[in-house]
């Protein structure tokens, strides 16, 4: 069995990373979509994005009547709380009956729920648990796009709490000048007139679809705690926004056709759709960010393919490099560049890219800005900074951790060819400091 499956990973791979001289621009544009179609496809199947889906699940129902409970409290002062229920019974739909039940228990549930008697400890909690289902929806998003650190605290509130409490009045305005435009008289008069009627009624058929796709292209570009360019997550936003409505679809007409599963758990049935349903949405969410990722990075696809490693010899010259794109940018006084931007000029998947910066920053060669998102800048002096060292941080990296190369029993003409080495590179990187890579003396 593994030996098939082997031969047709090897098949596909044959098939979809040809030598690509002589290929057109359609041939090469065709092949990075059915590459990114394969690889976003393996990594559902890999089961990552499934158990972050699952974790989301138990986390949303935990926190889902304090969340809609801050946003129906903005709402309410101005008046328009009642607008934000549809969109509640709009999601549970696929539910069918089941689907208004649960809505109007959580209606009920926020009702119950007076924001001004709460006091400042029930009123801090019910911020914390807030917080925490949107800081558990960033790490998913950050473990797809492959980013170690979060926001800070004062980050997250700040960010996540205008997000909550502006983002439903945005909605409802949105929702408003739709609704009295197309009430509109002018609109009312084409709608009359063939063929525009029936292009307003397909736009007005058209207009959920786009609803929830710019909600998830502003979640992929919101959440994730790196740049994500509006082209990537655009076409993360229509593929999953296009499944999560047509999976709302099949999911209704899978409900209305389980009458042997209410039969068997009764009124518990209405629980269990209730957590596939979220189980799916997530899992339509996550999957778009993810396809987001590697259109972004397409370098990252043959990673994914081949697995992370790299040799010692590249470590040392994506090092270098990186050391001096940040030390020119720094000797020219302009921003300190971020983890995209410094992707963005190399030829590498930007783990890769991650990982060189981490055994930098680990041997105090690179610091990290307090900058939105983070910039990379030079830990000393560029007169300070020596080349050896930078060598030295990737040559020597997971030594401290794992295994020493002084812990290694090497015979004595073996031990001498090996301090051969390291004298040869030390004599020829002698009194070389990153100064030297940034002003060019051969010119």
């Amino acid at each position: 069995m593994s030996k098939t499956k082997s031969n047709l990973e090897a098949r596909v791979t044959a098939l979809l990373w040809p030598p690509e001289v002589g290929l057109s621009r359609v041939q090469r544009l065709l092949l990075k979509v059915l590459r990114v179609t394969y690889v976003s496809i393996l990594d559902l199947m890999d089961g990552q994005l499934s158990l972050r889906a699952m974790s989301l699940v138990y986390t949303t129902l935990l926190s889902i009547v304090p969340l809609l409970a801050l946003s129906f409290s903005v709402l309410k002062a101005m008046g328009a709380h009642n607008e934000i229920e549809p969109f509640l019974f709009q999601f549970l739909m696929p539910l069918g009956e089941q689907g208004q039940q649960i809505g109007d228990n959580i209606i009920g549930f926020i009702d119950n729920i007076k924001v001004g008697v709460l006091g400042s400890l029930g009123l801090g909690l019910l911020i914390y648990t807030v917080l925490s289902l949107v800081q558990k929806i960033e790490n998913a998003f950050n473990m797809i796009w492959h980013v170690d650190s979060t926001r800070s605290m004062g980050e997250r509130f700040s960010s996540y709490l205008s997000v909550i409490l502006i983002g439903p009045v945005m909605m409802v305005s949105a929702l408003g000048m739709t609704a009295t435009v197309m009430n509109s008289s002018i609109v009312t008069y084409f709608a009359a007139i063939e063929p525009f009627g029936s292009l307003i009624l397909l736009a007005t058929k058209l207009l959920p679809y786009v609803m929830v796709m710019g909600v998830f292209a502003f979640i992929y570009m919101f959440v994730p705690n790196t740049r994500v360019r509006l082209s990537a997550a655009l076409v993360g936003a229509v593929v999953a926004g296009f499944l999560w409505e047509t999976s709302g679809v099949l999911f209704a007409t899978f409900v209305v056709n389980s009458t042997k599963y209410t039969a068997i758990y009764s009124s518990f049935a209405v629980v269990i759709m209730l957590l596939i349903w979220l189980y799916i949405s997530w899992l339509i969410l996550l999957f778009g960010s993810n396809l987001a990722f590697y259109v972004q990075n397409p370098s990252s696809l043959k990673m994914r393919r081949e697995g992370f490693e790299i040799s010692n010899r590249v470590k040392e010259r994506l090092a270098l490099l990186l050391m001096q794109i940040i030390a020119k940018n720094h000797h020219k006084g302009d921003e300190p560049p971020s983890l995209g931007e410094l992707t963005e000029g190399i030829s590498a998947p930007q783990t890769v890219v991650q990982y060189v910066l981490n055994k930098l920053m680990s041997q105090h060669l690179v610091i990290e800005s307090n900058e939105t998102p983070v910039g990379y800048l030079p830990a000393k002096s560029l007169d300070v900074l020596m080349v050896i060292d930078v060598i030295k941080a990737v040559r020597t990296a997971e030594e401290e951790r794992y295994l020493s190369a002084s812990m290694l029993a090497l015979p004595n003409n073996t031990l001498a060819i090996v301090h051969s080495m390291d004298e040869a590179i030390e004599m020829s990187l002698r009194n070389k400091t990153i100064h030297d890579l940034v002003i060019d003396k051969t010119q």
